[in-house]
């Protein structure tokens, strides 16, 4: 019988023998499956890691958009006028900016209905544009609520009941006049969530809106966070006699807080200490810890009121002496020189800027700083020369920095200890090709040549990536989307409390998968399974047939 031409068996022969051998050495071998274990592990450990830690940096860049905006103008303390012509220039820019917004930043202290005292990072705002900037008012947490959360079976979330069935259990007739009382009974989740919105609340004796501030969700001490809603725990305090006396207050309903600031003058000197008490129109909650456990809003006009940077009149020639006396011309009385005064304008300290829709931050800045040297020429008697403008990310340099290195040094060590898939696919391998040394020699005196060899067991060896892969980010997609139910579990089962937010920044881990850093590493695995196999390949490839056949 004559063979087949040497064509046919160079090409359609290999191809058949090299499907059906990989085909059978993966469903009836043990030893490669284990190969295939070791590289979805590396790729799942991999991918796990650099997800969460890649996800918690840009949780981190996006949650500084939520107070900051993308630019922001500033001068510390005294703070800048006119910035009314500052925010018309800026918004004149259509093609750069989206939206602008005046603010005070400054630091106070606050006072609890329960008497504790803490300090904190005060923010004077005009509500409106402020959440045209950085999107406040979705921040805010007490208002109505359709469903409950996931986990709260029990329906355990106070926005999940009437506002009025609150307010009957913690208001009392004794405590408020009859009108005040009915006044806060009609009160809705609505009316709380408009409070945040406008920073006021109705004073119910006199039915009169009153300037309000918004806490932090986890400032008070008071919010006991849950996954998915917050419990609230009633004020306790102490009484003189050593007891401990229970307030009935919900701090969006009824309660308060003293702020306490400290004016600053031209020369950088205290003034005196300013206090108001201040009704809680909201909390906001914007899941970076650091922002809802120190921040309080306030009203920009009350906070300029309360650090004397108002509007007002400034004295500015007072003569020789303040008892400088003069002659009227026309009664021809005596009297009080009058001094000349002028109208001194509001300042703010920090102007907050947006950029338009396709425009980087760090273009928005440079357009800024343009901007700010045509608004300083325009008052080159008032306007500081050279205020400071960065993006958030700058003013936070340091830090993203520290993040960045240390995500480039974990993943280079867990891609060091992923090599070690490498070795194991190696391992394994040359096990198999000196196990089937007989079966390459019988492969090559059929007609096999030693590409076709090489082939086998590339191709073997890509397979191996190839599933290795897929299953470890199937697994590692599963382990990032219910890492925070798999927390949770890990907490209330074991005690265990890897993610602490006080830590971290953020109440909850963040569980995103990013499509690029997926490619990139499940490519990683199959190339890893693809190296790992070649050195036996070519082993293969380089036997002798007539020494195989005789291999025992």
């Amino acid at each position: 019988m004559r063979h087949p031409p040497d064509e046919r068996r160079g090409t359609t022969v290999p191809t058949v023998y090299q499907a059906l051998l990989t085909r059978r050495y993966l469903t009836r071998r043990i030893m490669p499956l284990l190969s295939a274990l070791a590289v979805a592990l590396s790729t799942a450990m991999v991918l796990t890691t650099w997800s969460v830690m890649g996800g918690f940096l840009q949780v981190l860049l996006d949650s500084g958009r939520t107070f900051v905006g993308d630019v922001k103008i500033y001068w510390p303390s005294r703070g800048f006028p006119d910035y009314e012509d500052l925010l018309a220039r800026l918004r004149a820019d259509e093609d750069h900016v989206a939206a602008a917004t005046p603010v005070i930043e400054t630091f106070g202290f606050v006072s609890y209905p329960n008497d504790r005292v803490d300090g904190m990072l005060v923010y004077g705002i005009e509500p409106e544009s402020y959440d045209a900037v950085t999107g406040y008012f979705g921040t805010l947490h007490w208002g109505p609520e359709g469903s409950p959360a996931p986990k709260d079976s029990n329906r355990a979330d106070l926005r999940l009941a009437p506002l009025s069935a609150l307010a009957n259990a913690l208001l009392h007739i004794g405590d408020m006049s009859p009108a005040a009382l009915a006044r806060a009974l009609r009160m809705t989740w609505d009316d709380v969530l408009a409070n945040g919105k406008s920073l006021s609340r109705l004073d119910y004796e006199t039915g009169e809106r009153r300037p309000a501030a918004t806490l932090g969700i986890e400032a008070s001490g008071l919010n006991i966070r849950q996954p998915g809603w917050y419990d609230v725990l009633p004020p306790q305090r102490t009484r003189p006699d050593g007891g401990v006396e229970t307030i009935d207050q919900f701090l969006p309903l009824n309660g308060k807080i003293t702020l306490n600031v400290l004016p600053i003058d031209e020369k950088g000197r205290a003034v005196e200490t300013i206090s108001r008490i201040l009704p809680i129109a909201n909390e906001f909650r914007t899941g970076n810890y650091e922002f809802d456990k120190r921040m309080l809003v306030v009203p920009l006009s009350l906070l300029q009121q309360m650090l004397h940077m108002d509007e007002a009149e400034r004295r500015v020639s007072p003569g020789e002496s303040p008892f400088e006396i003069e002659v009227d011309p026309e009664t021809g009385e005596e009297r009080f020189v009058r001094p000349e005064v002028e109208l001194e304008p509001a300042r703010v300290t920090t102007v907050l800027v947006r950029a338009a829709r396709g425009v980087s931050a760090q273009t928005l800045r440079d357009r800024c700083e343009a901007i700010y040297r045509e608004f300083a020429d325009a008052h080159l008697d008032r306007a500081p020369p050279r205020p400071q403008i960065a993006t958030w990310e700058e003013l936070h340099k340091d830090f993203i920095g520290a993040v960045k290195k240390e995500i480039a040094l974990v993943l280079v060590l867990f891609s060091f200890i992923s090599v070690t898939a490498v070795f194991l696919v190696l391992a394994i391998f040359w096990s198999i090709v000196n196990e089937k040394t007989k079966d390459i020699g019988i492969l090559r005196s059929l007609g096999a040549g030693r590409r076709g060899i090489l082939w086998l067991w590339l191709r073997y060896g890509l397979c191996i990536g190839v599933i290795g892969s897929i299953v470890g980010g199937a697994l590692s997609f599963l382990i990032v989307r219910n890492i925070n139910p798999i927390h949770e579990w890990l907490g209330s089962a074991l005690g265990i409390t890897i993610w602490d937010p006080r830590v971290y920044y953020f109440s909850e881990i963040p569980n995103k998968v990013e499509p690029g850093a997926a490619a990139m590493v499940l490519l990683g695995g199959i190339v890893a399974a693809t190296v790992g196999a070649l050195i036996p390949a070519l082993r293969a490839a380089r036997l002798d047939p007539v020494r195989a056949l005789r291999f025992e």
